[in-house]
């Protein structure tokens, strides 16, 4: 494996607080990019950002690299600040693209990720082979006309001239080899049949106006991995940070406070009492549509409630079996048997419960349940036998 190495741009922040990495766009570095948004950042925790290869403070590269490359190399950076400890992730384009390789081979090193304008696979590898022979032909120079159109929405050079001139100052000077070598990794990227293994929580932040990668990429990662939420930026393009960078330092503190912790407990607990099969056929069949129901039941009935210390899994599957079988539930009912059991309750437990709700809930009720009851149980019984 070929890592380059990579220069980080210490932001500031709290010493003991979490540490947050920023990963930029192609063309872009970490100062010209993140500067905004990261002072506000900074307020809460300790803010590194990164340079690509021949980008901003990072040497140039001595030979090709790889996405996976490039994210080993921010790894490497991620131990010297934080020990080989956990820490927060937010990239942009191919700094998203890292982050979403960083996912997929360190798991256990990532608490969250903000991943803004970028996609599982971005553009085509046409596209990109052609960028780069066009880079290595006439250097970056030639383009930074095109790439305010491509970077900004409608009318922001206009209202923040001074912005947009340092990022594009940025691209003017960024080394033409690096570039096309970047080029070159995004056309072997695509790790869109992989998303479905990133349990990480993930912000996916999309510009209404970016063409680059427009929200239909980012709806795409929310969507495919198992605890991912989607916001689009009205009025914004692909370099958010840069664009509205109060709006990106609310959703990425958003991201990295009680609202994901809740998300993430109940991700957790929702997999060990439905089980793995259960919860990776329910995030597959996740659309668009469902998307917003199926984030609010995790963070509010298995992130605030099944996580709550005064009741164990036991008595909080009893209750749920009674309540299940006095609405006529069945389906429920079905997927919470099973559940019963991974959290210890006995067949014997659950008869006496149906019996009990003969009394209090009426016969035909307990009836239907029995039927289920003995079909499920059943099956769980022979399924467990047979392991």
């Amino acid at each position: 494996m070929t890592v380059p190495r990579l220069v980080g741009t210490d932001f500031g922040g709290p010493a003991e607080a979490d540490v947050l990495l920023l990963g930029p766009s192609l063309g872009t570095c970490a100062k010209t990019l993140w500067a905004a948004t990261a002072e506000r950042l900074g307020k809460q925790v300790r803010v590194v950002g990164w340079d690509l290869p021949g980008h901003g403070g990072s040497p140039a590269a001595a030979s090709p690299f790889t996405i996976a490359e490039l994210a080993a190399a921010v790894l490497a950076l991620a131990d010297d600040v934080t020990r080989a400890g956990q820490f927060h992730y937010a990239g942009v384009s191919v700094g998203g693209a890292v982050g979403l390789q960083l996912m997929l081979d360190a798991p256990d090193r990532l608490a969250s990720a903000a991943l803004l304008g970028t996609g599982a696979v971005i553009g085509s590898p046409q596209e990109w082979t052609t960028r780069a022979a066009a880079v290595r032909a006439g250097g970056t120079k030639a383009l930074a006309d095109i790439a305010a159109e491509r970077w900004f929405a409608a009318g922001f050079v206009d209202r923040q001239p001074a912005v947009a001139a340092a990022l594009l100052d940025a691209l003017r000077v960024t080394d033409h080899q690096s570039y096309a070598q970047v080029c070159a990794a995004l056309a072997e990227f695509d790790v869109t049949d992989r998303l479905v293994e990133i349990t990480t929580p993930v912000l996916a932040v999309a510009g209404a106006e970016d063409r680059a990668t427009p929200p239909e990429c980012l709806r795409q990662i929310a969507n495919g991995v198992h605890a991912g939420r989607l916001v689009v930026l009205g009025g914004t393009g692909h370099l958010a940070p840069a664009e509205v960078p109060e709006r990106v330092a609310d959703l990425i503190l958003g991201q990295l406070g009680a609202r994901n912790t809740a998300y993430a407990a109940g991700f957790a607990v929702r997999r060990e009492v439905l089980g793995e099969d259960h919860v990776d056929r329910a995030v597959a069949a996740k659309t668009a549509f469902t998307a917003d129901f199926q984030d609010m039941i995790v963070r509010y009935a298995w992130g605030s409630i099944w996580t709550r210390p005064g009741l164990d899994r036991r008595s909080r599957s009893l209750i749920t079996l009674t309540a299940l079988v006095a609405r006529g539930h069945r389906d429920e009912l079905a997927m919470h048997l099973r559940a019963a059991r991974r959290n210890g309750l006995t067949n014997d437990e659950i008869k006496e419960l149906l019996l009990q709700t003969a009394i209090y809930c009426g016969v035909p009720e307990a009836n239907s349940a029995f039927r289920i009851a003995n079909q499920v149980l059943a099956d769980y019984d022979e399924r467990k036998a047979s392991r």
